[in-house]
């Protein structure tokens, strides 16, 4: 089947790639952007392998489509996948897509309204560069849920969804430092794994694909907390995870531990930091407003030889 070329725009925020494909996409029709995400998967999920996978991605790459909204009050729709499927939402992915879209000379300094799968998200563009996105509603679900872990005994965490369902984790399993990543990666692992074999979930039986690991931070002066993020493709996050710390927020929030107008600074496990703050709700939630940097620092079209066994990406290991 022949393929038109794909144009892309990459870019990282805080040390986490995103790459937007601005051209050449499939056509998903229209409705809303939960259902044309289920159709990339279901029909389309070559261009989500070709775009994230090797030989032209890796396994911490995250993709997005750009497309038309349906929400009529949106400057665009956006989809967001990884190596291994479609993400729910995701912060660090929509900061690179506000940055991309300021390099194209489609968005200025301002707000902007981003239509996503689980709703619309708002985008600040700062005169200095960088980004606030107001993310959807967050919560937490439960506090201190027990999940047994070969080795590692009892584990105890939140659960709290903030655009993706979190595990959250503070101070224990290894220390949360870039020398562990190995270490990190495989606690990180076991728990999900055991999440899902003792049935521990999110809300209407949705999977808690991500792992979020706490210590403290290298410099207080700098963050307040610095976190380890296993993504559902088994990379870590080198961002702090905007939607892992828009589920901080949430746990923070229904603790007691975080007002409105105050902020809390997260470290990635590489120190780069994004600030949050938050607005209570009537119900309990919040919105988490999460801020960060991202820069463009490539651009690419992708062909698409018939004669290339792996045109479509090298298929991930990691299962969904």
């Amino acid at each position: 089947m022949e393929r038109a070329p794909l144009h892309v725009i990459d870019s990282h925020t805080e040390g986490e790639p995103t790459r937007v494909v601005i051209a050449g996409g499939p056509d998903l029709g229209t409705g809303p952007l939960a259902e044309r995400a289920q159709r990339l998967r279901e029909n389309h999920d070559w261009l989500r392998s070709a775009v994230c996978n090797e030989p032209r991605g890796h396994e911490a790459m995250v993709g997005a489509l750009l497309c038309e909204p349906h929400a009529a009050d949106c400057c665009c729709g956006v989809i967001f996948f990884n190596n291994v499927s479609t993400l729910n939402m995701c912060i660090h992915g929509s900061i690179g897509l506000t940055v991309t879209l300021a390099h194209l000379g489609k968005i200025g300094p301002g707000t902007h309204r981003i239509d996503t799968p689980v709703g619309v998200v708002v985008a600040e563009l700062r005169e200095d560069g960088s980004v606030e996105i107001a993310n959807v509603p967050s919560y937490r679900k439960a506090a201190a849920v027990a999940v047994e872990v070969p080795h590692w005994g009892t584990v105890r965490g939140d659960i709290a969804w903030g655009g993706n369902w979190f595990f959250l984790i503070d101070q224990q399993g290894p220390a949360v430092d870039f020398a562990n990543l190995d270490a990190l990666t495989a606690f990180a692992w076991a728990v999900r794994q055991e999440l899902g074999a003792q049935g521990i979930t999110g809300d209407g039986g949705m999977e808690i694909d991500h792992i979020e690991l706490f210590g403290p931070p290298a410099n207080p002066h700098l963050a307040d907390s610095r976190n380890f993020v296993l993504c559902p493709g088994k990379a870590y996050d080198r961002s702090p995870c905007g939607t892992g710390t828009s589920a901080k927020l949430a746990c923070l929030a229904a603790a007691g531990k975080l007002l409105p107008g105050e902020i809390w600074r997260q470290a990635s496990i590489l120190d780069t930091v994004f600030e949050g703050r938050i607005e209570l709700l009537a119900d309990g939630k919040i919105i988490p407003r999460v801020s960060g940097r991202a820069w463009v620092n490539g651009q690419s079209t992708y062909h698409f030889d018939p004669t290339d066994p792996f045109r479509d990406g090298i298929p991930s290991p990691i299962s969904h």
